[in-house]
């Protein structure tokens, strides 16, 4: 009786830790000049299906670039699956170790203690890359610790939050749609990134895939990468014409911040990287490259990364209507596998 009870108390005390796992999980990359560096991967959207295209990313960028990656979800605790709809990402302790900060995040209201932890790596002024909807990543109430990460703060030293301060731009849809400037999701793509002069195919941010609307940094401010409204998604596809290329307007840029003293962090952005985008081989490319450029690896940067698929991806077709496309059940480590 003593040894069955005893049984009993061992596995009480093992599975806060089995859970962990299954909510932590990582992949431990491999030999080669990026050995031993960090990346932590943030999802969390409720639209785009981040939580299909971090664990993609980050098996390519172990795999084949020998990052140690962990990517992190919007976990449900009442059973350790995935649920976008919920404001708790467990594990956001990996930041204290981490190189890179990959953030695909929309809207998140997270608890003091977890915020915490993406505030004290701001501070620190380490590297981030922000994808898609990481532009308007938090949407914290005003009477809360965090609230000026928020996307929609108004406090002058902090203004437009995470998004305009870190990245570089906040939530812009509603301007883009009044000026005609997106582009139709699921069937017009984008040309080759550009920089403001016109030229092209810069190794680090080169880009042949979908296009998710623009964002419409300050040129002067940043290195923004303007790409041209295509009329299908194929790299032949002709660029559409009308006030969707006049003016083109950035798809992808850099830039820096400051943390906290002189401390300064690089910074990529692209307003693409949803599940599907990662189906077409440039915009992988021009995201692996971005996280080695924001990382300081840009001298690492091969003439043409791999970035071929890891295991099999077929992701979820991205749309926002009840969440519908979004799949109950599934834990962090069955995306991992």
């Amino acid at each position: 009786m003593k040894l069955s009870r005893f049984a009993a108390l061992l596995a009480l005390v093992a599975l806060p830790r089995s859970l962990a796992r299954k909510t932590n999980p990582s992949l431990e990359g491999g030999d080669g000049p990026r050995k031993g560096k960090h990346i932590v991967l943030v999802s969390g959207d409720q639209e785009y299906r981040s939580e299909e295209a971090l664990p993609q990313l980050a098996k390519i960028l172990s795999k084949h670039h020998g990052f140690k990656c962990t990517v992190l979800f919007t976990v449900d605790p009442k059973d350790g699956t995935v649920n976008p709809n919920i404001n708790n990402v467990p594990g956001l302790e990996a930041l204290k170790t981490a190189d890179l900060l990959v953030i695909f995040t929309r809207f998140l209201n997270l608890p003091d203690d977890q915020m915490q932890h993406v505030v004290d790596y701001v501070a620190a002024g380490k590297p981030v890359v922000g994808l898609r909807t990481a532009t308007h990543a938090f949407n914290i109430p005003k009477d809360r610790k965090f609230a000026k990460f928020s996307w929609s703060n108004g406090e002058a030293d902090f203004k437009q939050g995470f998004g305009k301060q870190v990245l570089g731009e906040t939530w812009v849809a509603p301007r883009l749609a009044r000026q005609g400037g997106h582009a139709r999701y699921r069937r017009e793509g984008t040309g080759e990134a550009r920089d403001p002069e016109g030229n092209c195919g810069r190794r680090n941010l080169r880009d042949h895939g979908r296009l998710h609307g623009h964002a419409p940094a300050t040129r002067r401010q940043y290195a923004p990468r303007v790409g041209e409204v295509t009329e299908t998604l194929k790299p032949e596809s002709k660029a559409v014409s009308g006030k969707k290329n006049d003016p083109m307007m950035p798809v992808a840029w850099t830039k820096t911040y400051k943390g906290e003293g002189d401390k300064a962090g690089r910074v990529f952005t692209t307003t693409m990287g949803a599940s599907q985008d990662l189906e077409f081989e440039g915009t992988r490319r021009l995201i692996v490259n971005g996280c080695f450029w924001a990382a300081g690896l840009e001298s690492k940067i091969p003439d043409k990364a791999n970035v071929d698929l890891v295991g099999t991806f077929k992701p979820t077709p991205f749309k926002f209507r009840g969440n519908a496309d979004w799949k109950p059940g599934v834990t962090p480590a069955d995306l991992l596998k």
